[in-house]
C-alpha cells in the first residue's frame, strides 16, 4: 500500500463517501494482510499511522456495506493482531501440578501445605 496522506483521504471521500475531516479514524489493510494504516483528523491536522506485522495477518472484518464500526477495544485487538472476533480468557497454569486450568471468577486461591504452592483446583 503505498498510499499516503492525500490518497488515503481521497479513498475515504470516493469509495467511502465520508468526510476524512471529521474526526472518525479509518483504517486500511494492505493486500497481503499484514500492513494496516489510519487516518484520522485530529482539529489541526491529519494523523497517519502505519503498522506491519512481522509474522502473521490483521483480522480483518467482513463489510457488506464498505464500513465496520468497531470498538475502542476490538481496534486495539485488531491492532495487536489478536482475533477481535473470539477472544479468549487467558488460561492460568497451576503452581503445583502446572496444569491449564481455569480459576473461578469469585474464588480465592486455596493453600495446601507450603506457602509457595497454591492451588485453585483439588490437584491431589
Amino acid at each position: 500500500m503505498r498510499s499516503g496522506f492525500d490518497g488515503l483521504a481521497a479513498k475515504v471521500e470516493t469509495a467511502l463517501q465520508e468526510d476524512p475531516y471529521s474526526g472518525h479514524v479509518f483504517v486500511f489493510r494492505g493486500r497481503r494482510g499484514d500492513l494496516v494504516k489510519m487516518l484520522w483528523w485530529t482539529g489541526d491536522g491529519l494523523c497517519l499511522l502505519c503498522k506491519r506485522l512481522e509474522r502473521g495477518r490483521f483480522v480483518w472484518p467482513r463489510a457488506g456495506s464498505g464500513t465496520v464500526t468497531l470498538t475502542y477495544a476490538q481496534l486495539s485487538m485488531l491492532l495487536e493482531g489478536i482475533d477481535w472476533r473470539r477472544p479468549e480468557r487467558t488460561k492460568l497454569a497451576c503452581a503445583c501440578c502446572e496444569r491449564i486450568v481455569q480459576a473461578p471468577a469469585a474464588s480465592r486461591p486455596i493453600e495446601r501445605g507450603c506457602l509457595a504452592r497454591v492451588c485453585w483446583h483439588t490437584c491431589w
